[in-house]
């Protein structure tokens, strides 16, 4: 396939969608004002940054394709944060075993266009709409992308539940996974949370709590206050985790410095210190009702330290500024016993060949199943309380 764009799109509704060079071309304003201001995700200061940072572009195996349908005064209606991929990583979807069958089969998986945020197994609004008539047509429009130039399959991945309904009438296959949020039940302080735990979980964590801050200072630097020097840190960190997870970090250094420009009231880094000097540190983004815990990372093992960092802390931060959720990131049975709940998570997925279509729908209905059970056992595995 041509790295071009590809000309203008016409779907069989009439409406005429277009793909753009990049997000950072595009109109912050209009794009922000289909993104809503609930996810900083989808916003375009984040989204640009991955583009203007490098972290998605040529070498990354990510190739922006924004799809817009623009109204008839020439500002975005809807668009798609959406992107050509030659490979399956930093999506948090697994979708590697698809592949090895595909082209098992003598077809050709990749490229495939993937509609998220990147590197963000972040739930949230991927349908970007001002007017919700536009969700299905611009839906069509990147099916009709993939008819125009081969490619295999589209998918929509950590798509908020309330518009998996548009996913479902334009028949994309819907799929399940789960996560482990954090909900704030009008908690006043994190004595309160402790209090609606069992006796034996509330111990476990007063305990680890106090280890780890008998090992180390911990301190909360947001907006303004993040210095270059806190970002050096926090890059040694992030590259250590990076390099041990997915072998080479998503994320370079210039985009937490672009992100720091273009969105630091939202960002909260939480940091530990020892003598002064940081020696862990977890990055976290300000949500209108959420904070969402996303990189960390470390020089020395401190026992318990992640924990107080990633979860403690997290949810200090999320009482102290009434949030109602922390999001801790993508897998993690370990934060069950420290209050996070298994909630499911959702992506949508069209593949082209019919053959193929049908063996993965059949395997997604399965995979649903399997999902909602084991998110029923783990609830009930839970640290709270247990009523009656």
């Amino acid at each position: 396939m041509s790295e071009s764009p590809p000309p203008p799109t016409n779907n069989p509704t009439g409406i005429v969608a277009r793909v753009a060079d990049d997000i950072a071309s595009l109109s912050a304003d209009q794009w922000d004002a289909c993104a809503g201001t609930t996810n900083p995700f989808i916003s375009h200061a984040f989204l640009s940054a991955m583009e203007e940072s490098g972290s998605v572009g040529p070498g990354t195996g990510w190739k922006s394709l924004p799809i817009i349908i623009e109204d008839e005064a020439g500002k975005i209606a809807a668009c798609l944060p959406s992107y050509l991929k030659s490979h399956s990583q930093g999506e948090y979807i697994f979708d590697q075993q698809w592949a090895h069958a595909f082209e098992n089969a003598g077809g050709q998986y990749y490229p495939k266009i993937q509609i998220a945020s990147p590197f963000s197994p972040v739930p949230g609004p991927r349908l970007l709409l001002k007017d919700e008539s536009m969700a299905v047509p611009i839906l069509r429009a990147a099916e009709q992308l993939t008819a125009n130039n081969g490619i295999s399959s589209v998918h929509a991945t950590f798509v908020a539940e309330n518009q998996l309904d548009f996913f479902r009438e334009a028949g994309w296959m819907i799929r399940a996974d789960s996560q482990f949020h954090w909900r704030n039940d009008d908690y006043a302080s994190f004595d309160d949370f402790l209090a609606a735990l069992s006796s034996r979980k509330r111990k476990a964590i007063k305990k680890e709590r106090r280890k780890a801050q008998e090992a180390a200072e911990i301190i909360h630097v947001s907006g303004d206050d993040i210095t270059d020097e806190h970002w050096d840190y926090f890059w040694q960190f992030y590259q250590d985790t990076g390099a041990r997870k997915w072998g080479t970090p998503y994320l370079t250094r210039a985009a937490f410095d672009l992100l720091h420009q273009k969105m630091g009231e939202k960002l909260l880094l939480i940091l530990a210190l020892q003598d002064g000097i940081p020696i862990a540190g977890a990055l976290n983004v300000i949500g209108a009702e959420t904070l969402y815990g996303r990189y960390w990372g470390c020089s020395r093992d401190v026992p318990f330290l992640h924990f107080e960092i990633c979860y403690y802390q997290a949810i200090d931060a999320a009482i102290a500024r009434g949030l109602k959720y922390v999001e801790a990131g993508a897998q993690g049975s370990h934060k069950l016993a420290r209050g996070y709940q298994p909630v499911p998570t959702w992506s949508a997925h069209y593949i082209v060949d019919p053959g193929f279509r049908s063996a993965i729908a059949d395997y997604l209905d399965r995979e649903r199943r399997a999902v909602a059970a084991d998110i029923e056992f783990l609830a009930e595995m839970g640290p709270f309380k247990k009523s009656g």
